[in-house]
């Protein structure tokens, strides 16, 4: 990489971890918040409709933001045709999704998902009118920017649902604060998106243009879709309403720590790997995502019943082994992250749409085989399932830079495998602890010590690096 592109690089991820890091703790405190006031049904009431409002979130977008990013020098006719494509979408999906929302509570056997389904749904025409926008800050790197209205709107949003829920709105409190969350974040799209102004209009041309690319990635996203929100599904059809909020628990929390280190990289991955052609790039990333992302979700594995019981409370005991089960497939994900966005960087929007696909139809197959077992060895076959998957990703991805399978092995396994023995290390010291806060204090921070001192031994680039950047931040 060019020294520029590293400097850029750098900035990026700082500003990335910064608001994931952000996000995530804000998260935290609003999720224990409503959690502690709200019962496993209101939950589920809610996460039951996410597969919905997602695929939804999908067809509006079309990925021609991805198609954005991807233009060298996008012009105001790239943004504006975007934009007018979006809002079109999103309005006639919104009037789809709004007569479907009876069939919807039917499906479930949860009449009040009529009325809730069509204010949920509302937040994907607000959306709409931000996508262009968050496509213009994710070209130019504006992740100081982006960081900065990720904490407003999460500030705002979760005032928002507390308040309503402490008035005893239920689960209308999860409802409203999704609604408020886009509005706040469209708001400071707008503000801080000050060279290019949206102007409604008909002309498609560039739309088409990027609709071959566009359209894959439409398609890969949908299945993206359903392959993370599967389970969701048979669950509300299978279970209790109560059972799938306690799933739904589980998921929320994995998905808040893998996203942590998700999106630091998935920020400036694509922009980084179009500009870079050669595989030290995608290297360089992949080591900082397995640097971070296996000690903390191994580490949450290990410390989740006294984080679930301690934040709150025995009532969501039920939740902890699917989310220890969860943690340890979500240690991985980012890194399935790294190479989707390697694919769609080098324009092979056709492996990351086949790959989906396969991995899809295997997900479905396993659910319904292991669908008679239960919920927890579902789970868990699903979790297996998705670690395996990584390997068609190398596969093919991995050809588009000359990426081979011992490069890979030696920049995920040390960082895995170091993280995997820290954990049971700090399992069988603190075992004999019996008080729950002195038992999750001690073990984060015996298993971050050990950690910290076996990669400063083995001198870890990464870690130096990482070192250096926050010095020279110090200083300056």
């Amino acid at each position: 990489m060019s020294e520029s592109l590293k400097q850029k690089t750098a900035k990026g991820l700082f500003w990335g971890a910064l608001n994931s890091g952000t996000t995530q703790i804000l998260n935290l405190v609003i999720g224990i918040v409503l959690a502690r006031h709200l019962t496993k049904g209101d939950y589920g009431v809610v996460t039951v409709l996410t597969i919905f409002t997602a695929i939804a979130a999908d067809l509006q977008s079309a990925g021609f933001t991805q198609g954005l990013i991807n233009i060298k020098r996008p012009t105001a006719r790239n943004y504006n045709s975007v934009f007018s494509f979006n809002v079109c979408m999103s309005m006639l999906m919104y009037v789809i999704l709004f007569f479907c929302a009876p069939l919807i509570a039917q499906f479930y056997h949860q009449p009040c998902l009529t009325y809730v389904s069509r204010v949920v749904f509302l937040t994907f025409f607000i959306s709409s009118l931000g996508i262009a926008h968050g496509g213009y800050m994710a070209k130019n790197m504006m992740n100081k920017e982006l960081a900065i209205i990720g904490a407003l709107a999460l500030i705002i949003s979760g005032a928002v649902g507390i308040t309503l829920v402490l008035l005893g709105f239920a689960y209308w409190s999860l409802v409203w604060q999704q609604v408020t969350y886009m509005v706040v974040v469209n708001i400071g799209r707008y503000y801080y998106v000050r060279d290019w102004r949206p102007r409604l209009s008909l002309d498609f041309g560039p739309v088409r243009e990027l609709a071959p690319f566009a359209l894959k990635i439409l398609v890969t996203k949908i299945i993206n879709t359903i392959s993370t929100n599967i389970l969701t599904v048979i669950f509300g059809r299978k279970f209790a309403i109560h059972e799938v909020g306690s799933y739904g628990q589980a998921f929320k929390w994995n998905t808040m720590a893998y996203s942590l280190v998700a999106n630091t990289v998935g920020q400036i991955a694509q922009p980084v790997l179009v500009e870079s052609e050669k595989n030290m790039a995608f290297r360089k990333m992949l080591r900082f995502t397995c640097f971070f992302s296996m000690p903390l979700m191994f580490g949450f594995a290990l410390v989740s019943e006294e984080f679930i019981l301690i934040t709150i409370k025995d009532e969501w005991i039920e939740c902890v082994p699917l989310l220890q089960v969860l943690c340890i497939s979500g240690a991985f994900m980012p890194i399935h992250t790294m190479y989707q966005n390697l694919a769609i960087s080098r324009g092979r929007s056709d492996i990351f749409m086949w790959l989906n696909i396969g991995q899809i139809a295997l997900q479905i197959a396993i659910v319904f085989a292991f669908s008679c077992y239960g919920m927890f060895v579902m789970v868990a076959a699903y979790s297996a399932m998705m670690i395996l998957w990584l390997f068609p990703w190398h596969l093919y991805a991995g050809r588009l830079i000359e990426y081979s399978w011992w490069q890979a092995f030696k920049d995920v396994a040390p960082f895995t495998l170091t993280a995997a023995v820290t954990m049971v290390i700090t399992y069988y010291v603190t075992k004999t602890i019996t008080n729950i806060y002195l038992l999750l204090i001690v073990r984060c921070v015996l298993a971050a010590a050990i950690y910290y001192f076996v990669m400063k031994l083995c001198k870890v680039q990464i870690l130096a690096e990482c070192e250096q950047f926050f010095l020279n931040k110090l200083r300056k």
